[in-house]
């Protein structure tokens, strides 16, 4: 046998359901907030960071041109102190050669505005010459840190010493010193420059290093030589363990560094330079927190700015957000009413076309199918089956079991005739009283006979008592028709009255039977093919 399917238009198109407005707002909302936040931040986070490198290039200048004016300043020291050490190793010490000197050293610090004065000692420390105008004597130097230097040491190289007071002023000074040999190369005095620091002061404040910034020099044993802002209790003091002559001289001569210092505890941009002719170490160090400020100041002022306009934009994007909210719920409750406005149309349709006992079709929707079957198999040239069931002896039944008994009896022969429907385009419906009908599109004679001999089976089966019936059950009659519809030849009607009178002929040969439109024989035989549907 044939059957020609089709889908339910349920099946044929599914409804998408778009997604909700209200979670992407939020989202685009903290996300626009949160990036303006991040860029803010990065630009904060970059404006400090330049900020620091123009202040590390600053201090790096700084400590360059300090580096430059100490080495200049001494250079010009030892100069005159080269000069000095070759006349006394070549004249001696004569009288005449002192005097000679002393004229020439007079002359000499009063050029050179950076110098306090140069002096010749002995070898046992007594002053030979100097340049002062009045010579001082019974005087002697053997006590200073410079000449037991030289003293002890064959090195004819300058020495920068520790600051100390001039015994001749009492001013503080920094001396620069030279070796003198004898003839045999055994010690034959020092010559001395001593600088006086008032000149490096002077120097040092006219640059603009803000108030926590600092100056400094010492000599490449960590000894303070002068510092600015100045202060005598530093003056001399080793410095050698300090973070810059321990961890980061060692590693190069010249660099910058972040460094908190231990003498007052100010974090200061630190650059610092080694001065390679000279045991000489400056540094230039700029206030970190000075340096900031500035920076400071403008955060303040851009993060209140940023942050109203993240606020004004929080603001603004949760009123939108609350406006979609509301148009979501509004929009939700719409499609709920909808949804339940269809599920109370779809559920009156189906009573509309529902029998209330049996729970199968009811006549109504039973003639709407069959017009509409009837016209697709004439489009598609197929057969249309239909069978038509009566319950034998019913009437009777009725008066023996009474008429509950009688609607309790067809709601169980409505399962077995809905049993029936095994293809989605099948159709069981209740015709009328106590006969019911089952329509089969694209089902030809073979297939129709077994439903039908499938159905009156199953009835039987069902082992109602029935005093009524001579089989002492409740039995069925079954009628059968099928056709092949052509167009303007057959009508839905003439279908219906063949299975009439096919059901006509099976209560006629003695009820329980199929019989088919053409034949009042019993097909019973067409159980075989049911089995086979």
């Amino acid at each position: 046998m044939t059957r020609s399917r089709s889908l339910p238009p349920r099946l044929l198109g599914a409804g998408f359901r778009g997604f909700s407005l209200l979670p992407l707002a939020i989202s685009f909302v903290v996300l626009v907030c949160l990036s303006l936040l991040a860029i803010q931040l990065w630009m904060t986070l970059r404006a400090r960071e330049v900020q620091l490198n123009e202040a590390a290039r600053e201090s790096a200048n700084l400590a360059q041109s300090v580096a430059q004016h100490a080495y200049d300043t001494i250079k010009e020291a030892d100069t005159a102190l080269v000069g000095l050490v070759e006349r006394v190793e070549t004249d001696g010490v004569s009288d005449l050669a002192l005097a000679r000197m002393h004229k020439l050293l007079v002359a000499r610090v009063a050029e050179l505005p950076q110098l306090h004065g140069i002096f010749l000692y002995a070898k046992d420390g007594s002053w030979l010459v100097n340049s002062q105008k009045t010579l001082l004597s019974n005087l002697n130097n053997s006590d200073r840190e410079y000449f037991n230097y030289h003293r002890t040491h064959q090195d004819r190289g300058p020495y920068v010493g520790p600051p100390v007071r001039s015994k001749s002023t009492g001013h503080w000074i920094v001396t620069v010193s030279r070796r003198i040999d004898m003839p045999d190369g055994s010690f034959g005095g020092v010559a001395l420059a001593t600088i006086d620091m008032n000149y490096f002061r002077l120097f040092y404040e006219r640059f603009s290093i803000g108030k926590k910034g600092a100056i400094f020099i010492a000599n490449d044993k960590g000894i303070i030589l002068l510092r600015r802002p100045f202060d005598a209790s530093l003056l001399g003091r080793d410095i050698s363990q300090f973070p810059l002559f321990h961890d980061y001289l060692p590693k190069s001569p010249v660099g910058t560094a972040v460094i908190q210092s231990r003498v007052d505890g100010v974090t200061r941009i630190n650059s610092y330079r080694r001065i390679q002719e000279y045991p000489l170490v400056v540094s230039a160090a700029l206030s970190q927190d000075e340096v900031l400020a500035e920076w400071r100041l403008d955060t303040i002022l851009q993060n209140a700015v940023g942050g109203v306009l993240v606020l004004l934009i929080a603001f603004i994007g949760y009123r939108v957000v609350r406006q979609i909210d509301l148009r979501v719920k509004s929009e939700a409750g719409l499609l709920e009413a909808r949804n339940e406005l269809e599920m109370i149309n779809e559920t009156l349709s189906r009573l509309a076309n529902q029998d209330g006992l049996t729970g199968l079709a009811n006549r109504r929707h039973f003639d709407q199918s069959l017009l509409a079957e009837f016209s697709r198999a004439q489009r598609d040239n197929s057969s249309l089956g239909l069978v038509l069931i009566d319950v034998d002896f019913f009437k009777q039944y009725n008066d023996i079991y009474g008429h509950v008994a009688g609607d309790e009896c067809l709601r169980k022969i409505g399962k077995v005739v809905a049993y029936s429907m095994r293809r989605p385009g099948d159709l069981a419906a209740r015709y009328g009283g106590e006969e019911m009908v089952i329509l089969l599109p694209g089902t030809d004679v073979q297939g129709t006979l077994a439903v039908a001999e499938g159905v009156r089976q199953a009835v039987q089966s069902l082992g109602i008592e029935h005093r009524g019936n001579p089989l002492g059950v409740v039995t069925a009659s079954v009628g059968v028709a099928t056709c092949m519809p052509t167009h303007l030849k057959n009508t839905a009607v003439e279908l219906v009255e063949l299975a009439d009178k096919a059901l006509y002929q099976a209560k006629a040969c003695g009820r329980n039977q199929v019989c088919h439109e053409s034949s009042c024989k019993p097909v019973r035989q067409a159980a075989t093919a049911f089995a086979l549907r």
